[in-house]
């Protein structure tokens, strides 16, 4: 079910983790654990190249910021956390993430954090949990994931809490016939079919891009007059793109084709991002898009630019999935913690438990609380930057926050509100 709100960011965040509190809970692993005491070792699998390699700095941020909290903490059974980071790359060369995969294995690591893209993943993820690793995606939404391995876990939500939220906005703005023009993923696809389904059930028709027409167009093209051509020809009254980086030929060629889209236009969190650099101003101006999270607070965004900067020599543009990421890293710390063990198979078992799904858990809102409440016998219920509730029986979050932005003059979005769904689970 999704709650439409406009609170403040900080109401909307206790809002929705009073909500998953409630959410469904079991008894998972258990203080007393016999794994590996060996220093953590968290790997990443981000973005740092490919279509979605905007995502990489923030999420590569998230993960470094909540590192070195760990470790100023005290770090993990009594030693520092170490990171190894390894490029994911994208859906068009999945031998990228197989040769990081095979690199992040051989350095031994008990956790790794990604990918970015439900694509990637899926085409590692079975050699990630084979080898006994946790594996906890800060950004994949594909619906074929939930509940995909008991060592795979993910901090956003599924798409269709997405789907719900981005489908009930296009018929908010009165919208009732849209296109969808989609590209040829696992993501892109099964985020468009959870968008339809909240479209058709709310008395809207999808009279170009539908489930099983087979309008989806391959990974990197570039040339979309036919595409556009035939979805102008249904007469939308609104258009939704599911793509990555050939979003911007799809928009230089809705431009070509004289389409307005201020108020008819909708992304998602693929393409939802900074577009100032690549069209004139004022052209998205209204546009609407989505991404799982809540807005971020200032002082969090703010830290992650200052350890960002310290680390490259630049500054972030973009803070889409870095509160995930790092709240991925804080629940895999104290899921060793409590299981007392930093082995993936332990990880996987306390996992559950440190993000709120045992009964009468003590609320914490950083590391160093979880930790202390651990420590003196209590369950504990991380409450995390990316304000999700626990993970249900699926490892997915119980309840989750989606963004809504919308574009402005320099073509730049703007987070307007947030959107609350729940997960069954």
């Amino acid at each position: 079910m999704i709650r439409r709100s406009t609170a403040a960011r900080g109401l909307a965040i206790a809002a929705v983790l009073s909500v998953g509190l409630a959410a469904c809970s079991t008894t998972s692993g258990g203080g007393e654990g016999e794994g590996s005491s060996d220093p953590l070792k968290i790997g990443t699998l981000l973005p740092l190249t490919g279509n979605l390699a905007y995502l990489g700095p923030p999420e590569v941020a998230g993960v470094g910021q909540a590192v070195d909290d760990i470790n100023a903490a005290g770090g993990v059974l009594g030693n520092d956390v170490v990171v190894e980071n390894a490029d994911s790359g994208d859906g068009d060369n999945l031998q990228v993430s197989t040769n990081s995969v095979s690199e992040l294995l051989g350095k031994d690591v008990n956790a790794i954090i990604g990918a970015a893209s439900s694509t990637v993943t899926l085409n590692v993820v079975d050699s990630v949990t084979e080898a006994g690793v946790i594996q906890v995606s800060p950004a994949n939404t594909s619906t074929t994931l939930s509940g995909y391995d008991p060592l795979f876990a993910r901090t956003a939500p599924p798409d269709t809490v997405q789907g719900q939220a981005l489908g009930s906005l296009m018929l908010d703005d009165g919208h009732q016939k849209v296109a969808f023009l989609t590209m040829q993923d696992d993501y892109a696809t099964g985020l468009r079919d959870n968008v339809q389904k909240a479209v058709e059930a709310g008395g809207g028709e999808v009279v170009y891009g539908a489930t099983g027409d087979g309008t989806e167009f391959g990974q990197a093209e570039t040339n979309f007059s036919n595409v556009v051509a035939d979805a102008l020809a249904a007469k939308p009254d609104a258009i939704a793109i599911f793509a990555f980086v050939e979003t911007k030929a799809v928009i230089a060629e809705l431009i070509t084709q004289d389409w307005d889209f201020a108020g008819k236009t909708y992304l998602c969190d693929g393409n939802t991002a900074d577009y100032s650099a690549d069209f004139d101003p004022g052209t998205l101006e209204g546009v609407k898009g989505t991404i799982p999270g809540a807005d971020a607070p200032e002082e969090f965004k703010q830290r992650l630019n200052d350890w960002y900067v310290a680390e490259n020599d630049e500054e972030l543009s973009d803070y889409a999935y870095a509160a995930e990421s790092y709240d991925a890293a804080i629940l895999v710390a104290l899921a060793a913690v409590r299981g007392e063990g930093t082995d993936g198979q332990t990880i996987a078992d306390n996992i559950r438990a440190v993000s709120g799904s045992e009964e009468g858990a003590t609320e914490v809102s950083t590391f160093e609380e979880g930790v202390a409440a651990l420590e003196a016998g209590d369950e504990i219920a991380y409450q995390g930057v990316s304000g999700i509730g626990p993970l249900n029986e699926d490892n997915d979050p119980s309840s989750a926050f989606i963004g809504v932005y919308e574009y402005d003059g320099d073509n730049k979005n703007i987070w307007t509100k947030v959107v609350e769904g729940s997960v069954a689970g």
